[in-house]
């Protein structure tokens, strides 16, 4: 490696665990696939508060979301409608 080179920040292991930030202790995670998407749903807590964070791992690429722990009943709820309004309405037909 060129000394001005840095390391790749991929991690190549199969569903790997999203790294653990410093000062981020985890109250709770749950891992779900979906077809070919995995996700890890992590209860953490940090020196700012309490948050929700979704990673999504695909193939070893890794992207995440976070909902603080203040925005979290809303998010429920967003998701109940979305998922209400899903089981109403039929798919379109190609």
């Amino acid at each position: 490696m060129i000394s001005n080179e840095r390391p790749s920040q991929r991690d190549d292991r199969p569903h790997a665990q999203p790294r653990e930030t410093a000062g981020e202790e985890t109250i709770k995670t749950e891992r779900i696939q979906i077809e070919r998407k995995m996700f890890v749903v992590a209860l953490k807590e940090n020196p700012r508060g309490r948050f929700l964070r979704i990673t999504e791992d695909v193939h070893g690429r890794h992207n995440s979301i976070i909902v603080p722990a203040s925005g979290l009943e809303d998010f429920k709820k967003l998701l109940d409608e979305m998922a209400k309004v899903l089981a109403q309405t039929p798919p379109k037909t190609s």
